[in-house]
């Protein structure tokens, strides 16, 4: 088979970095709500423990909006990166994100459950743990240079 594939049949070379992000930021978003809810309860008793659960919970929620949103781009447009549509569901995602978030920080407030500055120690923590994640994720991903090229077979003669 000599002809190249299409967008739709091509597989992203982005989804294996992004699952490989999920997976690491799954497990420091867990040591993040483990040790932010010891500290928390340390510090404010059960307040704090579920501040730092909430805190965690959030940021693992934020990092993979991102990474969904990047794979369902990625699967709409067929790997066109410079389609409209793609920036405009991840840029869709990051505005929902935003809401959500201005929600999430403006109804726990003034919520009696909530430690706010356990939640917000928590929360900085989850993000930069995301940020770190991503870059590891990415630095150690095998990605081709070019992703959509097929060599041809010992039997095939290239068109020149």
């Amino acid at each position: 088979m000599t002809a190249a594939r299409s967008n739709a049949e091509r597989p992203s070379t982005a989804a294996p970095v992004l699952r490989r992000a999920l997976v690491y930021g799954a497990g420091v978003s867990f040591a993040i709500a483990i040790v932010g809810s010891v500290v928390g309860a340390l510090v404010a008793e059960l307040e704090g423990m579920l501040s730092a659960l909430i805190g965690a919970g959030m940021g693992f929620v934020f990092l993979g909006l991102t990474a969904a949103s990047i794979l369902l781009a990625d699967r709409v447009t067929g790997s066109d990166l410079l389609s409209p549509a793609y920036f405009g569901i991840v840029i869709g995602a990051w505005i929902i994100k935003f809401i959500v978030f201005l929600v999430l920080v403006f109804s726990l407030r003034d919520a009696a459950f909530v430690e706010p500055t356990v939640l917000f120690f928590t929360l900085v923590a989850a993000v930069l743990g995301g940020l770190v994640i991503d870059i590891v994720a990415v630095t150690r991903s095998r990605v081709p240079y070019v992703s959509d090229v097929r060599l041809p077979g010992k039997d095939e003669i290239p068109d020149l």
